[in-house]
């Protein structure tokens, strides 16, 4: 909307330029019809010069006002520039042109040069550069590095917990393309998908509405993303372009984020590291609910759904017993404990 806009105002200042200039100026003399047809030639030439390269630009969403300025204040100081050798190129090849027709050419390219500026600022918001030879500037991130939360770790739900908790303060970034697959999902013929959907959303909506969690729908137009098929494959040039860590539960797309040098934030291995490890030898009390898979084998659960596989527990169904903790297994896809019973006294 704001590009339409100085597209639509870049177009009345140029005709209202043309249209000063010409005020009171007499075209039926040779002098005349010269000033005009040059003064409307050269300015239809600089519009549609500076739209074809506008219209050419890579687009990309607007980042902060304060690149229209940064724009207008480059565009300033190369118009003055082109100005000085525009009034060159007059004396030099003695054109002929009159006071009022060089300066309107000057405004009209001062006016073409600055909107050309600005827009691209606009569109190139994070590839901004100046570059000398041998020497590049590239942006530099500032504050937290942001969390890009892919569809999984907003449904999970944890991550508002960690962040009701304080113990996160970084930003938190949803892509536009995120939050269409929730909204997809929740859309689903299948009741499981559509009630994870809405889950996702209200999640969101809770988030949102929670002044101490920083979070943003990003609308950003990666040109990488652009073409890929599929949200994950979509989510690691997005991370990387806007500099942020991806915060996922999916053990797959971890290992490609890893494998692509995208820092990634299991939630499943932060759950995992603040459980309380069981060590070997340790008593711990669990209730055998169902048989395991191979004989003798019972499987328990501890309140915080870690599962517990116990030998000789297989006749001990539906009841609380103690077992001697054998070994763990702590794993991105979750935790499992193996012991023993060794004819503790029933609790």
């Amino acid at each position: 909307m704001l590009l339409l806009f100085l597209r639509v105002f870049f177009v009345v200042i140029i005709v209202a330029v043309f249209l000063v200039n010409l005020t009171g100026q007499e075209i039926t003399s040779e002098k005349g019809r010269l000033d005009f047809y040059a003064l409307l030639w050269s300015g239809l030439a600089m519009v549609v010069v500076t739209f074809v390269i506008d219209i050419l630009t890579p687009k990309k969403s607007l980042a902060s006002l304060a690149g229209v300025f940064f724009g207008l204040l480059v565009g300033i100081v190369i118009s003055w520039a082109l100005a000085q050798v525009l009034d060159m190129v007059v004396d030099i090849y003695r054109i002929g042109l009159t006071a009022t027709v060089t300066s309107a050419l000057k405004w009209m390219m001062g006016i073409c040069i600055c909107f050309l500026i600005i827009t691209i600022v606009i569109r190139t918001k994070d590839d901004v550069r100046f570059v000398i030879p041998y020497v590049e500037f590239t942006k530099q991130t500032k504050g937290a590095r942001p969390f890009v939360l892919d569809t999984s770790a907003i449904i999970d739900g944890r991550i508002a917990d960690l962040y009701k908790s304080r113990l996160f303060d970084s930003p938190l970034i949803v892509p536009r393309f995120v939050l269409n697959e929730i909204q997809l999902i929740s859309d689903s013929a299948d009741k499981l998908k559509r009630n994870r959907g809405r889950r996702g959303l209200d999640i969101l909506k809770e988030m949102q509405t929670d002044t101490s969690i920083d979070i943003t729908i990003d609308d950003t137009v990666v040109p990488d993303v652009e073409g890929v098929k599929g949200v994950d494959q979509k989510l690691i040039p997005f991370t990387k372009n806007c500099g942020g860590r991806l915060v996922t539960t999916d053990y797959n797309l971890s290992k490609v984020a890893a494998v692509r040098e995208i820092d990634v934030l299991n939630i499943n291995d932060l759950a995992n590291s603040l459980k309380t490890i069981a060590l070997p030898g340790e008593n711990m009390k669990v209730r055998i609910i169902k048989p395991g898979e191979e004989p003798q084998q019972g499987v328990g659960y501890l309140d915080d759904g870690t599962m517990v596989v116990v030998e000789e527990a297989r006749n001990k169904i539906g009841k609380d017993i103690i077992i001697a903790v054998t070994s763990a297994l702590q794993t991105s896809a979750g935790k499992m404990i193996f012991g023993k019973f060794e004819n503790f006294s029933d609790q």
